[in-house]
């Protein structure tokens, strides 16, 4: 799965990358939590790309309230063409979620989880693939709220021992067809699948223990993704 992530490139960074055109005033976070408001990059008219803010944990169209989008702040890459809560946003409404690194827990025998932290080479920025919906209180009258999820799909060798599960990573030249409207279902299908071992897109991605300080939302800071003295480095590249 995915539960937390961070995201401290500076906005041009993120243009350069993602080819949107919006200016806003992003923080730089190092913590980013389910419920909280993500950077996620969509199309607009004329295969323009546009950024938004859309809170992370997807609420249905349907849903009565905003508390169901807390368990859907990921969707499995392996039903998530044909699960009622997501289907139709994976038909429709895809989106590319920013970010420079992500957090995996680590079941360490009967003692607490263990966190570590996956980035690449010079925390580049990069994208996790979405979905994202458009929920309006039918006993109100507010502005709809936008939400999102993050796909996930199997480990690959190196991860799994940290965690069955890693965020579906989508390289830069996919990005034109995991947003494109005309995008057949096989070929969205066919992106979901581990990021490679070898490394593609973005090179090889590195892990490495971080302190049990990440487990409170409540924490921020540059100090969350620094690596767990251990005696001796720690940083893994695979």
């Amino acid at each position: 799965m995915c539960g937390r992530f961070s995201l401290t490139t500076p906005l041009e960074g993120l243009r350069s990358l993602f080819l949107f055109e919006e200016s806003p005033n992003l923080a730089a976070r190092w913590n980013i939590a389910p419920t909280q408001q993500v950077a996620a990059v969509r199309a607009g008219e004329a295969g323009k790309r546009h950024l938004a803010m859309l809170r992370w944990g997807l609420v249905p169209g349907w849903a009565k309230d905003l508390s169901i989008g807390a368990r859907m702040i990921n969707a499995r890459s392996e039903g998530v063409a044909e699960k009622p809560s997501f289907r139709q946003a994976f038909a429709k409404r895809r989106c590319l979620v920013a970010a420079d690194g992500f957090y995996e827990w680590q079941t360490q025998g009967k003692g607490p989880k263990q966190p570590f932290r996956l980035e690449f080479e010079g925390r580049r920025p990069f994208a996790f693939a979405g979905l994202w919906e458009r929920w309006r209180n039918p006993a109100e009258r507010d502005a709809p709220v936008e939400t999102c999820t993050i796909i996930t799909t199997t480990a690959n060798r190196v991860l799994a021992p940290i965690h069955d599960r890693m965020p579906v990573i989508l390289a830069p030249e996919a990005f034109d067809v995991w947003l494109g409207a005309d995008s057949d279902p096989e070929t969205l299908q066919a992106l979901l699948r581990p990021y490679p071992e070898s490394g593609g897109g973005y090179g090889p991605l590195g892990s490495y223990a971080v302190s049990t300080r990440v487990n409170s939302v409540a924490n921020e800071g540059p100090d969350l993704a620094e690596p767990l003295d251990r005696g001796g480095p720690q940083k893994t590249l695979f």
